[in-house]
């Protein structure tokens, strides 16, 4: 493979990697040293890339093992940087008290979608942030689309329910 043809079929999904990345290790400079490298594994192994399905996926999967190492290590820390890059911007102007509701609720889904085992983590995160099909995630993570189907609705039931406790019972 030329780099003409890495530019072509890899550069275009850098800032899709970059996010999950982000995603997953919660911090910006971290997230684009886990891209370098994953790009630099990618380029170590071009001559897999001819009996590749999916580019896209295997990429997304060397991206994740990368950061789940990288997690995994006893040197990282989790900084609040996942929080705010998974802050939505409001649609429309709130009063100060409704903004700082709304602000409230999101920390405390954040904060309850972090504490989510891993791979629910990461299939909430794909679907419902990153916008990415059930197939697509299957092949990124290299499991069954059936068990994406299961662990997206088990987290999705475990941040509703302890939201739900968190609303009336005031106890996560």
């Amino acid at each position: 493979m030329s780099s003409e043809v890495f530019l072509a079929q890899i550069m275009p999904i850098r800032q899709k990697l970059f996010r999950f990345a982000l995603r997953l290790l919660g911090n910006e400079e971290d997230a684009k040293d886990i891209i370098q490298d994953a790009f630099v594994k990618v380029w170590h192994n071009r001559e897999k890339m001819g009996e590749l399905q999916n580019l896209e996926a295997w990429c997304m999967r060397i991206t994740r093992n990368l950061a789940l190492d990288k997690l995994k290590s006893k040197k990282y820390r989790i900084t609040d940087d996942l929080d705010r890059a998974q802050e939505v911007p409001a649609a429309h102007q709130h009063t100060p008290h409704q903004s700082t509701e709304q602000s409230d609720l999101m920390k405390r889904v954040h904060g309850l979608i972090h504490r989510l085992p891993e791979k629910y983590r990461t299939i909430l995160q794909l679907r419902d942030i990153d916008g990415m099909s059930y197939q697509e995630i299957a092949d990124a993570l290299g499991v069954e689309m059936s068990e994406v189907k299961i662990n997206l609705h088990r987290a999705r039931k475990q941040v509703r329910e302890q939201l739900q406790n968190l609303h009336v019972y005031g106890v996560q």
